[in-house]
């Protein structure tokens, strides 16, 4: 009797009340998007639980791969029974040996939980029939219902019962496609990427839009930025990446603007940008990587100033937490060392060294009022390129629609 099934649980779905099934096909669409390459393996949902049926597949790399789905809170291997005591208590007992070649197991428990209301043997008599019987047939071996050191849990439902022990830690937020379309700022730093993974996390979708400014930066940044999205596929479905050419925009505010404000009127030329393409493509939101009071463009009197260029909300996951934890999470996610290889992106190129900290919008204004920027603005909407990443994670490079 081998494990034949994975138990998914999950948590803040449950709590969505009449919206719950719309949830539920989201995270059950998303399991199925990710065993892909397991085609033998079958996604079932049920009520409260998602079931995945192996058909023969091994489970350690299915269980790699689930756990990057966003909505599963925890999942448990386990051995899939009639609705009938005697085959349980048979299934109870061959998991229990199963576990002890693995570890030393001197107390256990049962926890049983009847879904199926009408299956007559109720949860207590269940933990008294089915522990009974694995005592009975197992030496040196306790009950210990607070602290055990195995604890197999059997669900009956309607149509089986499922028997695990362990479980693996799932990644928890909402099923991607369940919060709207975000288009996340992403540049080649450590930031940017990890506020795409925890936008992905809150269930939303990604696209991306990054600036590039060749010659100034090189094809190797922007293959960089393309491997990091790359590996944001892992956590939910394709990205499709803006590029967008930036030179003209950077050396035209690098001659024209006050150095001390070059900083502030980029990344309002930015935010225009990024708030043109959201809107062609139907996406209600902008995120990016910024925390307070990192960089001069990141206090509170340049995030006023910067953000009054458009109407749109820009989601700042990371605007609370210090450099140390951002790293952490960057490690976690795999992007930490793509983040750090040598190669410059826009942002660093023509940076002054008097950037100001606290700009003010009528200053923006003003300086902004000499300028003749939006033909060039408009140019390099119309030449950004488009490149579909895809989730297989490796690059389908094809260049979509031009603005």
């Amino acid at each position: 009797m081998e494990y034949n099934h994975i138990l998914i649980r999950y948590g803040e779905l449950a709590l969505k009340g009449k919206n719950r099934t719309y949830f539920e096909k989201q995270l059950q669409q998303n399991m199925k998007y990710a065993l892909k390459a397991h085609p033998s393996a079958k996604v079932r949902r049920t009520f409260g639980r998602m079931i995945v049926e192996l058909n023969g597949e091994a489970y350690e790399p299915i269980i790699e791969k689930l756990q990057n789905v966003f909505g599963i809170h925890s999942m448990s291997l386990a051995v899939k029974v009639e609705n009938d005591l005697e085959k349980m208590k048979v299934a109870a007992l061959h998991l229990f040996q199963e576990s002890r070649k693995e570890k030393a197991i001197h107390t256990f428990k049962i926890s049983a939980r009847r879904a199926y209301k009408p299956f007559p043997i109720s949860s207590q008599e269940l933990n008294h029939h089915l522990g009974g019987y694995v005592l009975t047939n197992t030496e040196d071996l306790k009950v210990d219902v607070h602290h055990p050191d195995l604890d197999i849990r059997v669900e009956v439902r309607e149509t089986a019962t499922y028997i695990t022990s362990g479980v693996f830690e799932g990644a928890g937020g909402l099923p991607v496609g369940t919060s709207g379309k975000v288009l996340l700022m992403l540049s080649g730093g450590i930031d940017s990427p990890v506020a795409g993974y925890l936008i992905q996390k809150r269930g939303a979708m990604l696209e991306a839009i990054h600036f590039h400014s060749p010659p100034y930066t090189n094809e190797r940044a922007k293959q960089k930025v393309i491997d990091l999205a790359t590996t944001l596929t892992k956590y939910g479905a394709s990205i499709k990446l803006h590029l967008v050419p930036f030179t003209e925009i950077q050396t035209y505010l690098h001659k024209e603007a006050p150095s001390n404000f070059q900083m502030t009127l980029m990344r309002r030329m930015m935010l225009r940008i990024s708030e043109c393409i959201a809107k062609e493509r139907g996406i209600l939101a902008l995120a990016s990587g910024e925390s307070l009071g990192q960089v001069a463009s990141q206090t509170l009197h340049s995030m006023n100033t910067i953000n009054e260029v458009t109407n749109l909300p820009i989601i700042r996951p990371l605007v609370t937490m210090d450099k140390l934890e951002v790293i952490q999470i960057a490690h976690k996610i795999d992007t930490y060392e793509t983040s750090i290889l040598p190669y410059e992106d826009c942002c660093t190129i023509f940076l002054p060294s008097d950037s100001k900290t606290r700009p003010r919008r009528d200053q923006a204004q003003k300086y902004e009022s000499y300028l003749d920027i939006e033909p060039i603005l408009e140019k390099a909407i119309a030449d950004t390129e488009i490149i579909t990443i895809s989730s297989k994670e490796k690059v389908n490079q094809q260049i979509d629609d031009l603005f």
